[in-house]
């Protein structure tokens, strides 16, 4: 495999949030053998966009055949996006569904990632089964390729989660529960991206709704 170049994006916008410090954990699991096979990963913290919600005039599938972003801060999040060969999201539940800054990120988007490999990590109080059930219908509708694997991280305990909600922590019990039930499914997700970054970014491979 030619070198490959996946971003594992936290996508939690909270002033206080554990999302920066999952995403660490699912790279700890995943960098090494994903290095093995030529494939690097980089950070990409949404938080950084400061995206407002989608205030664009033209359609994102508009762009950028018919039309172009005219706001600097679509443009960076665009641009960013469209230089990676795949993609792993680390997405937080809450109220039983995804965060409204992630389904606002990925409304910014289509051609950029349309066609390319991603995989989908959620975490909150029972793990996030709901939010992760709702990016993948997004992602899979716009025409990602999504693993099929899809972990779900949930906080171990009451303390845990109180630390993670309102401190942004990652409790022992909470650490302790993710390595020993959860890293083996978080590595079996990164092989199938991997499967999929040797496909080509063709509709036929291409999984439906």
């Amino acid at each position: 495999m030619s070198s490959k170049l996946v971003a594992i994006i936290t996508t939690s916008t909270r002033a206080t949030r554990a999302g920066p410090k999952v995403a660490d954990f699912v790279k700890s699991i995943i960098e090494k053998p994903l290095a093995a096979d030529g494939i690097t990963l980089a950070d990409v913290d949404l938080v950084k966009f400061n995206l407002p919600v989608y205030n664009e005039a033209v359609a994102p599938a508009m762009v950028p055949a018919q039309a172009s972003f005219q706001h600097e801060h679509s443009k960076a999040w665009s641009a960013e996006i469209a230089k990676y060969d795949g993609y792993v999201l680390v997405i937080p539940e809450y109220n039983y569904g995804m965060a409204g800054g992630t389904k606002n990120a990925i409304d910014y988007l289509m051609n950029e990632w349309k066609g390319k490999p991603v995989g989908i990590v959620s975490y909150g109080v029972k793990g996030g089964n709901s939010a992760n059930d709702q990016v993948k219908g997004s992602l899979t509708g716009m025409g990602l390729r999504v693993a099929e694997t899809r972990p779900t991280l949930p906080f171990v305990g009451e303390q845990d989660m109180y630390a993670a909600l309102g401190g942004g922590v990652i409790g022992d019990e909470t650490r302790k529960g993710w390595e020993a039930d959860k890293a083996e499914t978080v590595k079996k997700m990164a092989a199938e991206l991997k499967g999929l970054l040797l496909q080509p970014n063709v509709e036929e491979n291409v999984a439906k709704a």
